[in-house]
Order: C-alpha cells, then sequence, then structure tokens
C-alpha cells in the first residue's frame, strides 16, 4: 500500500477484494499479474506460491533500477 503524506486527506472507506492469483487452465496451474499475464504452467500450488514470490521481487527491483 502507498504511504499517506501527512497533508493528504483520510481515505474514503472502500471494499477491498481479494482474488487468488493461481487458476486452472486446460488442467494446469498459472497465477495471473497486474500486468495482464498468465504465468506458468505449475506443477503444484505451493510452486506457483513460491514463483508468484519471486515474481513480485523480481519486478519491485525493476521498479527501483528505473
Amino acid at each position: 500500500m502507498l504511504g499517506m503524506r501527512a497533508q493528504d486527506p483520510a481515505p474514503a472507506p472502500a471494499t477491498q477484494f481479494r482474488s487468488d492469483r493461481v487458476c486452472r487452465v486446460n488442467g494446469e496451474l498459472f497465477f495471473s499479474t497486474r500486468e495482464n499475464t498468465l504465468e506458468g504452467p505449475f506443477d503444484s500450488h505451493e510452486k506457483a506460491k513460491q514463483e508468484i514470490k519471486a515474481y513480485i521481487a523480481r519486478m519491485q527491483l525493476q521498479d527501483s533500477n528505473r
């Protein structure tokens, strides 16, 4: 979540939705990204979760290098 500055108004209450990033496509496990890509396939939910963490780390590193 982005930090707030002292002069920022308090945000309005919002409904937050959370969805599982892991899905099955033709019987294979993938995860979806904010960039609208499907990454995979993976052998298990555990492997997909590990790869989600690795993907997020790569994206954060990419952002910090800009």
